[in-house]
């Protein structure tokens, strides 16, 4: 049975629905990552015992995501993400009690875990649907999807670092952010494509069939080599979102709120490559641009760790816009054939995101011998993996 072709308005009902979602689920993120060096300060944690606390978001994520692909085979996109965004919300008011009220790393870890597992679905969920919409529109747009997330970031942290300064607490700002959440997103999946619609829907739709068609995406080379690409790309990006604010205001002896406002720098340069990107990748092709970019996120973590407290902000920009597209391509990549994309999609992201989460966490045991600003240069030995796997992601050849 084929995708279903759904009418051109619906596509573009859809498509604005998907840049909903992505900036949903990007403000959600940095609600909880702009925070991060608050929710040290509370709990008195030190980095090795904010990078473990950090874990359990990794727990989490390594727990849903190999089973997000079986979801949405399942369920869909739209019931995945519903399902997802309720997750955490409980997982961000349980954040917020154990840091305000409770004083508990142990309560905050399981929240983490529940915020962990709901992002990882939600945004397996919403890339899936973007690669449907992408495939429908017969253009090229993900990186665009991924720079609403960014986007939904940069406004989300940007709100993060006046509430750290006006010193409004954790839970608050976590309560807020559930609600948003629960208001925003039933709203925005009225408009996904209808099942049938939805890549790969019609294939392997029992659930033992969806179960091994995500099982043997394991054994292909080709994505297995893109899931190094986006294990690397994702490691530099979220090196950056979960250490960048604590790096600089404890390693230039910053106040936090200017350590999360070079977080929003990084940030808003990586919103502005993905807008960007789209371009330079229809003109010169992903592998020279990807390239390019990932030797710029290695110049911008260095700037950031010996350019001293000014010239780190400029290394901000520029680590950003390295960090811009691989992530999105690698997702695109994954999808090029569309009978395989909801099944190789969730191989990747899974390779991807441990990398996206459990990597910072790792990063933070590192800073306790070498200083966290120091540790920030573990990114360019991911960078130089990512390039020797780069022919991976090389678009197809057209008949």
């Amino acid at each position: 049975m084929s995708v279903i072709a759904p009418p051109r308005p619906a596509v573009r009902t859809a498509r604005n629905a998907v840049f909903t979602a992505f900036a949903v689920n990007g403000a959600a993120f940095a609600a909880l990552a702009s925070r991060v060096p608050d929710i040290k300060h509370e709990l008195g944690l030190t980095a090795g015992e904010l990078g473990l606390t950090l874990f359990a978001l990794s727990i989490g994520a390594v727990i849903g995501l190999p089973l997000s692909g079986w979801f949405v085979h399942r369920f869909g996109a739209a019931r995945a993400t519903l399902g997802a965004a309720a997750v955490q919300v409980l997982g961000l008011v349980v954040v917020g009690l154990a840091v305000t009220t409770l004083g508990s790393r142990g309560v905050a870890m399981a929240g983490l875990l529940l915020v962990g597992f709901g992002s990882g679905v939600f945004d397996v969920a919403m890339n899936l649907e973007g690669a449907s919409v992408e495939r429908h529109l017969s253009r090229s747009i993900m990186p665009r999807f991924h720079a609403a997330f960014s986007g939904g970031t940069v406004v989300s942290a940007l709100a993060g670092a006046g509430l750290s300064f006006l010193h409004v607490s954790v839970l608050s700002h976590f309560v807020a952010t559930a609600v948003l959440l629960l208001v925003v997103t039933p709203w925005f999946l009225r408009a996904f494509l209808p099942r049938g619609a939805e890549d790969g829907a019609a294939d392997d739709s029992g659930p033992g069939r969806a179960k091994a068609g995500i099982a043997s995406a394991w054994r292909e080379p080709r994505t297995l080599l893109i899931g190094v690409v986006v294990f690397a790309a994702a490691f530099t990006e979220g090196t950056a979102n979960d250490w960048i604010g604590v790096a600089l205001s404890d390693g230039y002896d910053l106040p936090r709120w200017a350590g999360v406002l070079g977080f929003a720098v990084f940030l808003s340069a990586m919103t502005t490559g993905r807008i960007l990107g789209t371009r330079l990748l229809d003109r010169h092709g992903r592998l020279p641009v990807l390239r390019v970019l990932l030797v710029a996120a290695v110049a911008g973590s260095i700037l950031v760790v010996f350019g001293g407290p000014a010239l780190a902000f400029v290394g901000a920009a520029v680590w950003g816009v390295g960090a811009s597209l691989g992530f999105p391509v690698g997702m695109s990549a994954a999808a090029d054939e569309p009978r395989r994309a909801p099944a190789r999609m969730s191989v990747v992201s899974t390779i991807g995101y441990t990398a996206f989460i459990a990597g910072p966490p790792l990063l933070g045991l590192l800073g306790d011998h070498v200083g966290i600003l120091r540790s920030l240069l573990v990114v360019g030995g991911m960078a130089a993996v990512a390039i020797v796997a780069l022919p991976a992601v090389r678009e197809p050849t057209r008949a």
